[in-house]
């Protein structure tokens, strides 16, 4: 089984590697360019739609493995490879002509709904204290729907500097790969490995300096896979199922978070844009492009780290793992900026109980 693993890697990455060269060209012909902004860090027109180089890989890999594959989730895969073809069709376009907001999730809803025609929905949260949520009808729909739809803006929202959405979602491919082997799930375990392949050959084009974009075709795609798959791979797993998820994709929900209390905080409509997202943050604090996709890479990994550590972990642990990674995000939060410039009430918490304890010591006997 393991040389499957290893097939679907290189041939998805190789695939990926030949195509996107091609996809580039095909960009610029078609007129499908990232042109620079006062939001944007490049300042040189760059090629989009190199979604569509990771979405071939990913079809080819796939095509070539699958058939000779024993086991496997088939109606799962293959809504899997229809959903995300709605969704790079719609990236696709978002990417030549910049479809409106409401189109966007339009075309989000309709890629979800695709896969729970296809049975996948999450039916059961286990949550990390023993108890358990069974969804029924409407209720598993909205969860499954809300969840596609949130983690694939998430991804989307973050892919603002040369290779960091490709890196990060890399990252959270190989931590549910990882579990997906300790759990003995095939299908999640061999998607993972074609995806992972696929964004590998991609990333040789798109790390700084980046020849390519992904553009909307691969964020939408890449955030849309990776939600589709950790409900394939967690919905009914262990106790931790519940965080896990969340964990591994840690650094996307966060920064997602965060933006939306910002411009609620700034009185912002939550749809708009800024420079207050992460990688905007830690550009500020004087990191080069390069040290600043490196540093969320590190992040992201300590996250997949934390899911893998929580999927094995008892009850006790598990309290004390998420509180302890609650107080390390705010923090951090607070400290670069990320919520907003002024407002930092746990730091200023922190700052003063320091201060009273000093005060404390130096007091006479």
């Amino acid at each position: 089984m393991h040389l499957f693993y290893i097939a679907g890697f290189l041939i998805s990455c190789t695939a990926a590697l030949l195509l996107t060269p091609l996809v580039k060209r095909f960009a610029h012909r078609i007129g499908a360019v990232d042109a620079p902004n006062h939001r944007k860090v490049h300042t040189t027109i760059m090629p989009r739609l190199g979604g569509l180089a990771i979405f071939a890989a990913f079809v080819i890999s796939y095509a070539a493995v699958f058939p000779l594959l024993e086991g496997y989730n088939l109606r799962a895969t293959l809504g899997l490879l229809l959903g995300g073809a709605v969704i790079v069709i719609v990236g696709a376009l978002d990417d030549r002509i910049e479809l409106s907001p409401k189109w966007k999730l339009l075309g989000q809803i309709a890629a979800a709904a695709v896969v729970i025609a296809f049975g996948l929905k999450v039916d059961l949260i286990n949550l990390p204290f023993g108890n358990s949520w069974s969804l029924m009808g409407w209720l598993s729909i909205a969860v499954t729907m809300l969840w596609i739809v949130g983690v694939t803006n998430a991804i989307n929202l973050i892919d603002g500097l040369d290779g960091l959405s490709a890196g990060v979602s890399g990252i959270a491919t190989a931590t549910i790969f990882v579990l997906a082997l300790m759990m003995g799930n095939i299908t999640v375990a061999i998607l993972c490995a074609i995806l992972l392949g696929s964004i590998c050959g991609f990333l040789v084009f798109n790390f700084h300096p980046a020849k390519i974009f992904m553009g909307d075709s691969g964020a939408l795609f890449l955030g849309f896979s990776l939600a589709t798959l950790s409900v394939l791979g967690f919905k009914q797993a262990t106790i931790v199922s519940f965080l896990v998820p969340i964990l591994i994709l840690g650094v996307p929900l966060s920064d997602t978070f965060f933006a939306i209390v910002r411009r609620k905080l700034n009185n912002m409509p939550i749809s708009s844009a800024d420079k207050g997202h992460l990688h905007h943050c830690l550009l500020r604090l004087g990191f080069s492009h390069r040290k600043t996709v490196l540093i969320i890479y590190g992040i992201a990994a300590f996250f997949g780290i934390c899911a893998v550590l929580l999927s094995q972990a008892a009850t006790w642990a598990i309290i004390v793992i998420v509180a302890l990674l609650l107080l390390v995000i705010e923090v951090g939060a607070e400290a670069i900026g990320l919520i907003s410039k002024t407002k930092k009430p746990l730091l200023r918490l922190l700052q003063k109980m320091k201060l009273l304890r000093m005060a404390k010591t130096r007091m006479p006997k």
